[in-house]
């Protein structure tokens, strides 16, 4: 295990670095200079103020000098400076990351919590009418757009009924958890229901296939509870594949979902990422994109373990092939 997990480290360091430079190119493409942008806006600029800027920034130095100088002080612990927030980029990113772990942490549990039951429910009674309603469920989340959704439940628990907020996260300052809840209800049901359904297929798709299997027959030949042989049999070797789709997922609890995050106007990590690329922030958006690539992978190492926890058969030689 232990030559597993360094040869994955290994690949996760290779990867962060061949995505830091990838970055760096693509924002370095980008047309602008923040620095002449603040010059066209502000007529009282001087070609010297614009060239001291530029020297303070690093911007006059070649994109390669300039990647090498950061990573350089990255890999020291300092990731530079944000020139929209004016803040050190971790002081910026800190409280967005915690509000999208929040937003997204509470909706992926909860979707996870609803569908599971339901999946399983609906694989257990495959064709009929609660089968039927289930899948019927399930496509109407997969097919609504977010955005759409949101405006719904907007115009009717903050527009209509007014039981609700319409958007922000919360009086400004310090406040009780209490006094943030309802600002938290709405971005979270959105995300919930958008979930629900394509973790319900999966789990019902992967259930479907199990309970057809000769061990599934072979427990009820035993005498053991139909409860026995859904939850304690097929459902563990069912989560192989289900564990691969949430890995996938656990990215964007660090990256952020942009379109509910700008739809309530909720300060996560997807409207940072968003504005940081728009404003042409480089070092947060770079931090930020490196952090969501390290997550996903961070993902992708649990799963690989989890598989091996799940079944016996499958062992760390494999998973490094």
């Amino acid at each position: 295990m232990f030559r597993f997990l360094l040869s994955r480290l290994l690949q996760a360091a290779v990867v962060l670095l061949v995505m830091s430079v990838l970055v760096t190119v693509l924002l370095g493409l980008m047309p602008g200079d923040p620095v002449d942008l603040m010059a066209a806006g502000n007529p009282h600029m001087t070609p010297a103020d614009v060239a001291r800027l530029k020297a303070l920034h690093g911007l006059d130095r070649p994109l390669h000098e300039r990647y090498l100088n950061w990573l350089s002080a990255a890999l020291r612990g300092d990731f530079g400076y944000s020139r929209l927030y004016s803040q050190p980029v971790l002081a910026v990113l800190a409280p967005r990351l915690v509000n999208t772990l929040l937003l997204l942490g509470a909706a992926f549990v909860l979707a996870i919590a609803v569908a599971l039951p339901l999946g399983v429910y609906a694989a257990r009674r495959p064709y009929s009418t609660v089968d039927s309603a289930v899948n019927l469920f399930c496509f109407a989340g997969i097919s609504i757009p977010a955005f759409w959704l949101a405006l719904l439940l907007i115009l009717l628990f903050a527009v209509t009924l007014g039981w609700l907020p319409a958007s922000g996260a919360g009086p400004v300052g310090e406040a009780a958890w209490w006094q943030r809840l309802p600002y938290f209800v709405l971005p979270v049901l959105t995300l919930t229901l958008a979930s629900i359904g394509g973790y319900t297929r999966y789990v019902r798709a992967s259930m479907l296939v199990e309970l057809r299997q000769d061990y599934v027959r072979t427990a009820r030949a035993k005498g053991l509870s139909e409860r026995q042989v859904v939850w304690r049999h097929a459902l563990r070797n069912a989560f192989i594949p289900i564990v691969t789709i949430v890995a996938l997922e656990f990215g964007t609890l660090f990256s952020g979902a942009l379109v509910t995050e700008t739809m309530f106007a909720w300060p996560g990590m997807g409207k940072l990422i968003y504005d940081s690329i728009m404003g042409n922030d480089a070092n947060v958006a770079l931090v930020a994109l490196l952090l969501a690539t390290a997550t996903t992978l961070a993902g992708n190492l649990m799963a690989d373990v989890a598989y091996a926890a799940l079944d016996p058969r499958i062992t760390f030689r494999e998973l490094r092939t």
